[in-house]
């Protein structure tokens, strides 16, 4: 039996092509929903949503039923749970073996958590979108009687979507720079917490509150940001978002994959 060479002029071009950033973040989105933990999660984050929805135009004070405040209850769970789902994106490659598959069929790991990151922000971006859905609906509901109900200044509207989707990526962050699902999550959570209990240290109190997530983002929702406090959340994304992503991305790029 004798070999012969494969032609490469006969092989379709669309099989030797890479595919493309678009198509990558598509399988990556896909893999978000299409996972037991990653549907049960987004289930979660629907249902507190519409719950905080309810719960506000409910219970809360008449001036709270503004779509400005039910809009920032409803993202509240999103922006706490959804990048629960980009740990796991990252670090379940890891724990459940399926980096030799990934990385196999996509070569260029950077291109691979570029995907990750992407996919990542189109979720966060259509959550908020759901949010606003979701609050519209119950301020419609509500018939709240008090001037300016409807009215959000737009920068404060963006400061919202901003707000889901750096949460989003702090979590993709997270999972590359531990790699393992378990550790992620605990310091994703346990971290913040720990610096709010040393943030009743009078002394340091300062400090800590400049480089709490909880303190600088979650206010994105609250009111339009001014010099002073974007300084402060450049700062804090500067140590939860970008630090985490370029520890993540050294150690995945010179990982052993049987490692």
């Amino acid at each position: 039996m004798s070999a012969h060479a494969i032609d490469r002029g006969s092989v379709p071009a669309g099989r030797q092509a890479r595919p493309g950033l678009g198509r990558l973040t598509k399988v990556e989105l896909r893999k978000m929903v299409d996972t037991r933990s990653g549907f049960w999660l987004l289930l979660a984050v629907l249902g507190l949503s519409l719950l905080a929805v309810v719960i506000t135009i409910l219970a809360g004070h008449e001036s709270d039923r503004t779509f400005r405040h039910v809009l920032a209850n409803a993202l509240a769970p999103t922006g706490i749970l959804l990048p629960v789902v980009g740990i796991l994106l990252v670090s379940s490659e890891w724990s459940q073996r399926t980096a030799l598959v990934s990385f196999a069929l996509v070569p260029d790991r950077k291109r691979l958590i570029a995907a990750k990151v992407l996919a990542g922000v189109v979720l966060a971006l259509i959550a908020t979108v759901v949010g606003i859905i979701l609050a519209a609906l119950g301020t419609a509901l509500a018939s709240a009687d008090i001037p300016h109900v409807w009215t959000i200044p737009v920068g404060l509207l963006g400061q919202d979507f901003l707000y889901v989707v750096t949460a989003m990526v702090i979590g993709i962050g997270f999972g590359a720079a531990l790699l393992s699902s378990a550790p992620a999550i605990v310091l994703y959570f346990g971290l913040p917490a720990g610096l709010a209990a040393l943030a009743a240290i009078h002394s340091i109190r300062g400090t800590i509150e400049s480089i709490d997530p909880t303190t600088a983002l979650e206010s994105l929702t609250g009111s339009v940001f001014g010099a002073e406090e974007w300084g402060q959340a450049a700062l804090t994304l500067a140590l939860w978002m970008v630090l985490p992503l370029a520890i993540g991305l050294w150690r995945i790029t010179r990982r052993d994959i049987g490692g």
